[in-house]
């Protein structure tokens, strides 16, 4: 079965500036606020919300990191390849802040879970709210959800969603196909 395109280079482009008017909505001066992308597609959303946010408006100082939960998940053991942790960067204490945690999909809940655990290693955040750019809302294995949703798609377990990043795959778009193919 083909993947079918379930987000197309306009939509993606239209999510992406709609997230961040909602976020100046909630947050208006990003007074205390942060950004975190968790490693490794969360850090493009994060680094896109962070150009159209400071687009909008050029004198906005927010703090934006990255995050890696390699070793945080509860599956890191096992597998029988050797794992490759992806870059942590955040150069601020999330202590007391409002953290706007960011990841590109979420299933189970599995991924973010290991995101709220990394992160304490930077402090105890005041809030955190959660960004994902496509909730598949079936199957999840941990009460979590999403404050700020670019797109929901229902999917079955046997389905992927896989987005596409004009940084890596040199497009922009989500596509949905079979994982038995």
């Amino acid at each position: 079965m083909q993947p079918r395109e379930i987000i197309n280079t306009i939509e993606f482009n239209l999510i992406i500036k709609r997230l961040a008017f909602e976020l100046i909505e909630n947050h208006t001066d990003f007074e205390n606020t942060v950004l975190i992308g968790l490693q490794s597609k969360g850090v493009f959303l994060a680094k896109r919300l962070h150009q159209v946010l400071t687009e909008i408006n050029p004198d906005l100082n927010l703090d934006i990191g990255f995050l890696d939960i390699t070793f945080f998940r509860d599956d890191f053991r096992r597998t029988d390849k050797p794992l490759v942790a992806n870059e942590t960067n955040i150069d601020f204490m999330v202590e007391g802040k409002k953290v706007i945690l960011i990841d590109d999909v979420l299933f189970t809940g599995r991924t973010i879970r290991s995101g709220l655990d990394a992160m304490l290693a930077f402090g105890r955040p005041s809030l955190v709210e959660l960004l994902v750019f496509v909730d598949r809302r079936y199957k999840r294995h941990l009460p979590i959800q999403p404050t700020y949703v670019g797109k929901v798609v229902d999917s079955i377990t046997s389905e992927k969603v896989n987005v596409k990043w004009q940084e890596v795959e040199g497009e922009d778009k989500v596509l949905m196909y079979s994982s038995e193919n």
